[in-house]
């Protein structure tokens, strides 16, 4: 299991159109990934359970990878989270 801690730079935070590429992005993984804030822990492969976190730009995030391609999935989520979840804003 591999856990890191990521801030959300996206002006407009972990929105709706950037939760779906969240989920696409986990679902190419066969680890399974979590994602919280503060004491709520999500499935990262489920747009629900990330718009339920409400995270808002400055807020940082907990993302688990926990599988055979764990460093892999870790590594991606974490770029992307640093590229503000590829909005063209």
């Amino acid at each position: 299991m591999i856990e890191r801690q990521v801030p959300v730079i996206n002006p407009l935070g972990l929105h709706a159109r950037a939760a779906a590429r969240f989920v696409h992005l986990s679902g190419q993984f066969a680890s399974s990934i979590r994602v919280g804030r503060g004491s709520r822990v999500v499935d990262g492969k489920s747009i629900l359970g990330l718009l339920l976190l409400a995270a808002a730009r400055g807020t940082t995030l907990m993302i688990r990878a926990d599988g055979a391609d764990e460093a892999a999935a870790i590594d991606a989520l974490e770029a992307f989270a640093a590229r503000g979840f590829d909005d063209p804003l």
